[in-house]
Parts: structure tokens; sequence; C-alpha cells
């Protein structure tokens, strides 16, 4: 009778565990979305009202940026300089990282300039926005020179750099306390990492109660950009979208197939064999969220103990190939958006910057936005005011661009795992034998 008592107990505990669905923040952020479009279409002057919404969860995010981009970037340092005891995995890992990355990055900011997008939205950057911008860049109101980029590169004080807003001090500072933790002594330096996990986590916390206001965030934004620009902004930011799902799409299946193919493996097996993996980061929209499972798989599936553990967190860190194609699309379009022109050599150095800011980016929901919002920020010239309305889509850029990070360091590991001669065909074979039932070519 007990037994059947505490039986009882446990599900009426699972039962009430179960949160009801309004309670979650995707839900949230997708109804302030629709009340945001609902209220610019029907009262549009109060919409406009509602950007003040918008601002404030903007100024939320910018607080957290550089400390987060801090902690993601030496976080990543150290766990790369774990690659130094097993030398010739970690140095193909990393090129391979560096090769795979820039070829996405330069192929998305190439469909970025012929794809026209937020052309159509004819945005103002306000008073405030402009006078800051040339406040910080000069009379040229954000000229990104070479000279000034090589000089902005280096801080004259370690705290200065988190509060003038320049990103690119902040990522110099990362690099170079990242290899001094390297430098430490074995006990001195698990001490320093312990800590800093410890903050990093503290500071992802911060992230998530923050997330609390993204709701209203995305509300205000849209509101405001419906109510002063009418179903332009849905056809931009819907054209945006399908953009950047296209292209996801064709750095998935085509240029991971073909990388797979020079190597004598199967693409669309391993697609087929992640279609789990796959459903949970669409619903969860973080590539954390299936960390575990995809080490775990890896292994199954004939890559060693030792690439798994070392490429795939790395890779979480150095190989954000959906990161890569947002951040080009989503530059260029607020570029457009506020008739921002950027010639060769200032799309070069973004290109730079990005290569940079993307090795920071967060696994968690949401990371890949504040990463951008470091890149805005770190570059100078494009509006920080356009972020809130990027952020009112971002649920639905998330769910692709983790895919396709996930899918990238699947991909990654087994490419790095077969050239360094572990990689276990045999094991492959039946473990897809056991999955789809027949042996796979």
């Amino acid at each position: 009778m007990s037994k059947k008592s505490e039986e009882t107990n446990t599900g009426q505990e699972q039962k009430s565990s179960k949160k009801p669905f309004y309670t979650g923040l995707g839900f949230q952020v997708l109804a302030g979305i629709i009340l945001g479009l609902a209220l610019g279409f029907i009262v549009p002057k109060l919409a406009v009202d509602m950007k003040v919404l918008g601002d404030i969860f903007l100024r939320l995010i910018k607080v957290v940026v550089a400390p987060l981009v801090f902690l993601s970037v030496v976080h990543g340092i150290t766990s790369a300089g774990d690659m130094k005891s097993v030398g010739r995995i970690g140095l193909r890992a990393i090129i391979y990282f560096e090769i795979v990355s820039t070829i996405v990055l330069i192929i998305s900011m190439v469909i970025a300039n012929f794809a026209g997008l937020g052309t159509s939205m004819h945005l103002t950057q306000s008073a405030a926005e402009r006078a800051a911008a040339k406040a910080q860049y000069g009379q040229s109101g954000g000229e990104m020179t070479l000279n000034h980029f090589v000089q902005t590169i280096v801080p004259d004080n370690f705290i200065g750099a988190f509060t003038t807003g320049g990103l690119l001090q902040v990522l110099t500072l990362s690099i170079c306390f990242g290899a001094a933790v390297l430098m430490l002594k074995p006990e001195q330096r698990s001490q320093v990492e312990k800590g800093l996990s410890q903050l990093s986590d503290t500071f992802f916390k911060f992230v998530d109660v923050i997330m609390k206001f993204s709701p209203f965030g995305a509300f205000g934004a849209i509101a405001y950009a419906i109510g002063s620009n009418g179903m332009t902004a849905v056809i931009s930011l819907s054209y945006l979208l399908i953009v950047m799902y296209v292209l996801l799409a064709f750095v998935i299946i085509a240029i991971f197939g073909t990388i797979m193919r020079i190597f004598g493996l199967n693409h669309f097996q391993l697609l087929r064999y992640l279609k789990e993996e796959i459903a949970i980061l669409f619903a969860t929209a973080s590539s954390e969220s299936v960390l575990p499972r995809l080490m775990q798989k890896l292994k199954k599936i004939g890559c060693s103990q030792q690439a798994v553990s070392l490429v795939v967190p790395a890779g979480y860190a150095f190989n954000l190939d959906g990161t890569s194609v947002y951040m080009p699309l989503c530059m260029l379009f607020l570029a457009n958006a506020y008739g921002i022109h950027l010639d060769i050599k200032q799309q070069i150095m973004l290109v730079l910057i990005m290569m940079l800011t993307s090795k920071g980016a967060a696994t968690v929901s949401g990371g890949t936005f504040i990463v951008f919002a470091a890149t805005v920020t770190a570059s100078g010239i494009l509006p920080l005011e356009g972020l809130p309305l990027l952020f009112g889509i971002n649920r639905f850029t998330s769910q692709a661009v983790c895919i396709c990070n996930a899918v990238g360091n699947s991909v990654a590991t087994m490419i790095v795992s077969k050239i360094s001669g572990e990689f276990d065909s045999d094991m492959q074979k039946s473990e897809f034998k056991k999955a789809f039932g027949k042996i796979a070519g």
C-alpha cells in the first residue's frame, strides 16, 4: 500500500512539475512579437512609442556583452590549450576550423551583398547614436581605416576596455589573458580555470535574468518597426529569414557534404543518424542541449575517444559555421536598413572582426545574438538601434543556426579523426546497420 502511495505521490509531483506552456520564454517572445505586430498595424502612433521597451532591452544586453565575450574567449583558448597534449589532433582541428569557418564567412558576405537585405526599410539613426559614433571614430563618423582598426585593438587600460564599449580591446585582452593562463603551472591553472568557469556560469545566469525581459523587448522592437514602417518591415524580416535558411541549408548539405565526400564519408547517413538531435536543436534553439548525446553518438560511429573529447568542445568555441552565416547577413541587413554604405575595405575589416567575435559565441539559446551585438559594437559604424528589431526574429534564426553549428562540429570531429588515423570505419558501418537496418555505404 505504501509503495502504491509513493508511486501516486511521485506521479503527482511529476505532473505538478510540468509548467504551463505560457510560462516558457519561447512562447512569451512569440506572444510579444504577435502583440507587437497587432499594435503596429492597429495603432501605429502608439506602437512607435513602444520603442522604449526595445531600447531598455538593448541597454541590458550591452551590459553583459563585454564580460561574457571575455570569459567565453578565455574559456575557448584554455580548452584549445589542452590540445597541446595531443599535438597533431589539436593542430589539425584548429586548421580545419579556420579554413571552413572562413570559407563560410566569405560566401555569406558575398550572398549578403547581392541579396539586397534590408534595402526597403529606410530606417534613420538617431542623433544620439550618430554623435556617439562621431565621438568614438572621429569626424568621419565611423570610417574604419586600417590604421584605426589596428589602434583600436590594443587597450591602454584593462578596466577601460570593458567600459568604453570597444570589443576589439576586450578580445585582445581575452587572447592575452587566455595565453597567460596556459603558461601557469598545472595546479595554478586548474584553480584559475575553475574560478573562470564559475564566473562564466554566473554570467550565463545573468543572461537568463536579462532574457526574462526579452518578450517586452521583442514586443517594443516589432511594434516600433511595424508602426513606423508598416508591412515593409514584415516583408524585409521575412526575406532575411528566407535567405538565411536557404544559405544555412546550402552550408549543411553542399559544403559539409562535399567535405565528407572528399574524405570518403556519407554525409546524408550522418544527418539521418542525427535526426533526433536535430529535432531537439530545433525545439530548444540551443547547441548545448545535445552536446552529451552528440559526443556519445560520434564515438559510436567510429570517432576515437581522444578526438571526440577534444574536437567537439573546442569546436563549440572555435567552429561555429552557423554563426558565420548569421553575422554577415544580419550586418548587411542593418547597414542597408539604415542606408550605410560599406565599401570592400570596410567589409574586409568586418570579416576580420567577425572571425574573432564568432569564436566567443555562446552555445546557449540567444548566444549568437549576443555575439552579434558584440560585433556590431566592435565595428563602430553600424547602428545599435537595429539590434532589438533583429532580436524579434532571434528565435527563428537561432533554431537554424544552432543546427548548422552542431552538424558542422560533428563533421569536423569525423574528418579530424579520420585524417589522424583514429576513425573506425567498421564500427561506423555496424552502428549505421543497427540504426537503419542495413549497412550504409
